[in-house]
C-alpha cells in the first residue's frame, strides 16, 4: 500500500473516525511503514498499538497514562488518544483520578466466540472455585509450554486475599517457582531430562539454578518424596506458593498451586492446612481429566460443562508487604 493510497484510506468514513486513536496523518505513515516490511501479511502497526493497550489495561484494575506508557512505550499523546477510542468502543471508561483508565464489561463480548475451552479448564475450573470460596486463597492451575509453565486458571476473581489483579497467561518458572517444580518433578524422565538440558542453557534469571545438575536434582528429589513443591523464598520472600502435579491418562498434566501470605503462614502450618485438601482437587481434576480424554465425561454425573457464572464475594482491603506489588506471585 502506497503512502497515497493509505492517506486516501484515511479519508474514508470509518478510518476518519480513527482521529480519537491515532490521527490519519499517523495512520497513513503507519500503514506506509507496514507495507515496507515486505511480509506477505504485514502488520497493522494501529492495530498492534491498541492490542498493547488492551493487554497493559488487564494487569491493574485502574492505570495511569504513566504507566501505560512504562508498560508499551507508545507515546503518551498516542496513548490518551487510543484510550478515548476506547472508550468510545465501550471497552474503557475515564477513571475518577486524572490521567487513569480501566476496562468496562464491554471487553467479556471480545471472547463470547471462543468454544475451545482447553480440557484441563473445563475439568479444573468448578474444583479449584469451590476450594477457594472455602478457603479463600487463590488457586492456579498451570500448564507446560516451551521451558515455563503458563496460568491457565486462576481463581484470583473470587479471593479476597489475592495480591494481584490477574495471573491468566503468566509464565512461570520450572525452577524456582513451586507450579514449575511440582511439574518438572513428577514428569517423565525422558521430559525431565530434556527440560533440565534445556534450561541449564535458558538465559533467565529465575533458570539460572538449572545450571547446577546436582543442586537442581536434589530439589527435584525433596519435591517427589514429600509429594509437594514450594516456591524458591528468595523469588518473592512476601508469599509462597504450595503446589502439587495433576495426573491424567498419559503422565502429569498440568499441576495447581495454592498462594498465601508468608506472614500468615509458615509453610509447615500451610502444608498442614491445606495439602490434603489441594491433593484431593488435583486427584479430582486428574480423574475429570481421564474422563474427558476417554470421551465419556457427558455422560459423567457432576462433571460442569457448561458456562457458569463466577460469584462475585466482597474484597477486603489486604496490608501489601514492603516491598511493592507482587510480580509473579504462583
Amino acid at each position: 500500500m502506497s503512502l497515497l493510497s493509505a492517506s486516501a484510506l484515511a479519508e474514508k468514513p470509518f478510518f476518519a473516525n480513527l482521529g480519537g486513536g491515532l490521527e490519519r496523518e499517523e495512520f497513513a505513515q503507519d500503514c506506509a511503514e507496514d507495507s515496507r516490511e515486505g511480509s506477505p501479511a504485514p502488520a497493522v502497526r494501529s492495530v498492534v498499538r491498541a492490542v498493547e493497550l488492551l493487554k497493559a489495561l488487564n494487569r491493574r484494575p485502574v492505570s495511569t497514562v504513566e504507566f501505560l506508557h512504562a508498560q508499551t512505550r507508545l507515546p503518551k499523546p498516542s496513548i490518551v488518544r487510543m484510550m478515548q477510542t476506547l472508550e468510545g468502543c465501550g471497552l474503557v471508561k475515564h477513571a475518577p483520578q486524572h490521567g487513569a483508565y480501566y476496562l468496562t464489561s464491554g471487553v467479556l463480548s471480545l471472547s463470547h466466540g471462543y468454544h475451545s475451552e482447553p480440557m484441563v479448564v473445563e475439568a479444573a475450573a468448578p474444583l479449584l472455585d469451590a476450594l477457594t470460596l472455602k478457603v479463600k486463597w487463590p488457586v492456579a492451575i498451570a500448564m507446560l509450554e516451551d521451558l515455563s509453565m503458563v496460568v491457565r486458571y486462576s481463581t484470583i476473581p473470587l479471593s479476597p486475599l489475592a495480591l494481584r489483579h490477574s495471573t491468566l497467561n503468566v509464565c512461570l518458572s520450572l525452577v524456582s517457582r513451586a507450579i514449575g517444580r511440582a511439574y518438572l518433578a513428577f514428569c517423565s524422565p525422558e521430559q525431565q531430562e530434556a527440560l533440565l538440558h534445556a534450561l541449564a542453557a535458558s538465559e533467565g534469571p529465575e533458570d539460572e539454578r538449572a545450571k547446577d545438575a546436582g543442586a537442581m536434582q536434589r530439589v527435584l528429589g525433596e519435591v517427589r518424596s514429600k509429594g509437594f513443591a514450594m516456591r524458591d523464598p528468595s523469588v518473592w520472600p512476601a508469599s509462597n506458593t504450595l503446589a502439587v502435579p495433576v495426573f491424567d491418562n498419559h503422565g502429569v498434566a498440568c499441576s495447581v498451586g495454592l498462594t498465601y501470605f508468608s506472614s500468615a503462614m509458615k509453610p509447615a502450618q500451610a502444608v498442614e492446612r491445606h495439602l490434603p485438601e489441594l491433593q484431593a482437587v488435583a486427584r479430582e481434576i486428574g480423574e475429570r481429566l481421564k474422563a474427558l480424554q476417554s470421551d465419556k465425561s457427558r455422560a459423567r454425573p457432576g462433571l460442569e460443562t457448561k458456562p457458569r457464572r463466577r460469584p462475585r464475594p466482597a474484597r477486603v482491603a489486604v496490608q501489601i508487604p514492603q516491598g511493592g506489588a507482587l510480580k509473579n506471585p504462583a
